[in-house]
């Protein structure tokens, strides 16, 4: 696993609360949620690609 991933990964989520806190004082609470959520779906891609490797990975240690 990089250290690209960490940051990527923080770098969704700074993003995501700024966008969340100016939505919210803005008062589209809807469009605030729509954004939080868009960016649980984006890491979670990133970290399933990470997980795909990694059985790979071990599906080919262990000769399977």
């Amino acid at each position: 696993m990089n250290i690209d991933l960490l940051f990527k990964i923080a770098g969704v989520g700074i993003l995501v609360a700024v966008l969340h806190q100016v939505l919210v004082k803005a008062g589209r609470d809807d469009q605030a949620m729509m954004t939080t959520l868009a960016g649980l779906v984006i890491v979670l891609t990133m970290v399933i690609k990470e997980i795909s490797t990694l059985f790979a990975t071990v599906k080919t240690m262990f000769n399977l």
